[in-house]
């Protein structure tokens, strides 16, 4: 997602909230912590507001993750995609995954990487839609806050001292965050290999 392209298209939506909706959920689609930052930013240079920023957001991302769930519910439907996961193993994971729904979705949001396969292996394994949705909605809201507090605060700043040079500040601190995240990932699937 080009930084300035959904800065733009935020600001060429105006004041049709419907369509700033739109962008930003389309948005978290693509690149959901992009998302997150460019409408943090947005809202700091008073373009949107707060309430719809972080509204279309957490609507966004939990689709995005129940979609996720979806694709893995829907391979798990297929005769083709069944037999790749032998009947005992399916039926060990079930049960499994049925007593950890929580702590599961909550952890995989937090570390880079895990949402997209966990996300379809619990649909896979048909895990409790309900169970699922309410902790991605509490995963999101805890995570895309956090995420949107800090970026709103940082864009502040980064108005305040950078000007025009705020959407490079912004590039960085998103790169920073990529980066993070891969180390936090390369780090937990060294200390899983152990």
């Amino acid at each position: 997602m080009h930084i300035l392209s959904f800065a733009n298209l935020l600001a060429d939506a105006g004041a049709s909230w419907p369509l700033q909706a739109a962008i930003i959920i389309g948005g978290t689609f693509i690149l959901e912590d992009a998302a997150t930052l460019l409408a943090a930013m947005q809202v700091a240079s008073g373009a949107l507001s707060l309430e719809l920023a972080l509204g279309a957001l957490y609507a966004g991302i939990v689709l995005g993750d129940v979609g996720l769930y979806g694709l893995g519910w829907l391979s798990g439907t297929h005769g083709w995609a069944r037999r790749m996961v032998p009947a005992q193993r399916r039926d060990l994971g079930e049960e499994w995954v049925r007593q950890r729904v929580f702590p599961i979705v909550v952890v995989s949001r937090f570390v880079p990487g895990l949402r997209l396969p966990t996300y379809t292996t619990l649909g896979f394994l048909h895990a409790p839609l309900g169970q699922f949705t309410l902790a991605a909605i509490a995963a999101t809201l805890v995570w895309t806050s956090m995420l949107f507090y800090i970026s709103l605060r940082l864009g502040v700043l980064m108005m305040h001292y950078l000007g025009i040079w705020r959407w490079a500040g912004l590039a960085v601190f998103l790169i920073v965050i990529i980066g993070v995240g891969r180390f936090a990932a390369r780090m937990y699937n060294k200390r899983t290999e152990v």
